[in-house]
């Protein structure tokens, strides 16, 4: 079936009730139909037995014929209804017959008749008979013995009466049930448009979304459908549909974001490259001046040379090893005792700038965990980096390692000036500082801890910082059998 949801389902409940309203008539009309054969069969008896009561007198001893019926224009009997029929049967011949008109006087019945009549045997249940002109009858025969002589007498009802009052009611049947669906269609039309707006604001939700520049750009997916019964089968797909349309704005508005990330970290990139390249530019042709002139001190500029490529260098593999690391690399995966790895730490950073006192916490027993003990040492290395940079000189820093319920915890704490509160939910982000300027000046990237938070999130562990002023606290904690957890 073709057309709309509304027109089938419409159409549908119409011919349910069409066939309903079928049904129902046709049991209806066998049924009174029963009834009324019923009634007329007790009727028949009861004429009957007042039929074979005539001719009326009593001379019994000369066996009637068919002039004992009265004449035409004549009362047939008392006690007998309108279209009763009477007839006498004798000798295999129907000898009179007559029919009870509405005046009350009878008729004589049609020649066409006599066949049916001759048919009905005595003892037989009222049986129905075409009569011709006269229609069809219901008859039933008895028994007359007159001057010992039996004879047979026919009795007949009309069932005219009969099929008048079933065709009444089948007009009724027909006209109810015709009344009925006419009310239905427009009732179910009008029920089937209200129980389907629901759904119809789906489409047009999703037609709305569907117009909209979804490819690129930051996009703010608002449509929703109005759920009015989640219980409903509409409701549930309007739920199901606005369910959708938020993990597709989510997925969008991550889309965006990441966009927007990659937009800042190639221009973050191609400045700090820019920087290191325009150095290395620069002395080199200032190396090549002083050539040209036969002189000059050459040492100088070579090394600023040899320093900015080393720092390209240093933010080259930074890139790459980030690169590695959202693109899922496997790491090495060997057993790491913590506890040397802090203590060689603390000593890289010692060696490397003596003006942070470095104060190590660490457990009675040694600490062990699965994973890459190179790219854990960067981690140390970075946080210890970052405190030394971010902080003025003669600022404490501890390193604790602890035991965790399923690994191990390292904590970096320096009692520098904090992080300002802008910046630490984005610490992690790639080329975030706080002061780009003094960041330069101390030869930071912008991507240590980028690299600490990708590392650890690649052994399956966490990164988390608080600040306060006076107390920033790094915590890593790393999983005993390291797995990860992201690619």
């Amino acid at each position: 079936m073709r057309g709309t949801l509304r027109a089938r389902l419409v159409a549908t409940v119409l011919l349910l009730l069409a066939v309903t309203g079928a049904l129902i008539g046709v049991v209806t009309t066998l049924s009174l139909h029963r009834i009324l054969i019923g009634q007329l069969d007790d009727n028949l008896r009861a004429a009957g037995g007042i039929a074979r009561g005539l001719p009326p007198g009593d001379d019994d001893r000369t066996p009637p014929t068919g002039e004992d019926l009265p004449g035409p224009g004549v009362p047939l009997g008392p006690g007998l209804q309108f279209g009763v029929l009477v007839a006498v049967v004798g000798d295999g011949q129907v000898t009179g017959a007559a029919v009870l008109d509405r005046r009350g006087t009878n008729q004589p019945v049609p020649g066409d008749a006599t066949p049916a009549l001759l048919d009905v045997a005595v003892g037989d249940p009222p049986r129905s008979a075409d009569l011709g002109e006269l229609g069809t009858y219901r008859l039933v025969a008895g028994e007359r013995t007159v001057a010992g002589e039996t004879v047979t007498v026919v009795t007949g009802l009309s069932e005219r009466p009969l099929q008048e009052t079933l065709s009444t009611l089948v007009t009724i049947e027909v006209v109810a049930v015709a009344v009925a669906l006419l009310g239905a269609g427009v009732a179910g039309a009008v029920a089937v448009r209200r129980e389907l707006r629901p759904l119809e604001e789906v489409a047009a939700t999703a037609s709305r979304v569907s117009t909209l520049p979804l490819a690129s750009g930051e996009v703010e997916l608002a449509e929703r459908v109005p759920v009015v019964d989640p219980r409903s089968e509409v409701g549930q797909v309007g739920a199901a549909l606005n369910r959708m349309l938020d993990h597709v704005g989510s997925a969008l508005e991550a889309r965006h974001a990441s966009e927007v990330q990659l937009r800042q970290f190639v221009a973050a990139a191609s400045h700090e490259l820019r920087t290191p390249l325009a150095a290395i530019r620069g002395y080199a042709e200032l190396t090549l001046r002083h050539l040209e002139q036969g002189g000059g001190d050459t040492a100088h500029s070579l090394d600023r040379i040899s320093s900015q490529a080393d720092r390209m260098t240093t933010l080259v593999e930074d890139l790459l090893l980030l690169a590695r690391l959202d693109a899922g690399r496997p790491l090495e995966r060997a057993e790491v005792d913590l506890t040397r790895l802090v203590v060689d730490a603390v000593s890289d950073a010692h060696a490397a700038g003596g003006d942070h006192p470095l104060h190590v916490d660490l457990p009675d027993e040694p600490i062990t965990v699965t994973g890459d003990a190179s790219r854990l040492a960067q981690v140390l290395a970075n946080l210890l980096a970052n405190a030394r940079t971010h902080t003025p000189p003669g600022t404490v820093v501890t390193v604790g390692l602890a035991a965790d319920p399923d690994g191990a915890r390292i904590s970096v704490v320096d009692a520098g000036p904090g992080i300002a509160p802008e910046l630490v939910p984005r610490v992690f982000e790639r080329f975030a500082r706080g002061s780009a300027s003094r960041s330069r000046e101390h030869g930071s990237t912008g991507l240590g801890l980028s690299i600490v938070d990708a590392v650890v999130g690649a052994h399956g562990g966490s990164v988390a910082v608080t600040s306060t002023p006076g107390r920033t606290e790094f915590t890593v904690r790393l999983p005993s059998d390291a797995r990860p957890q992201r690619p």
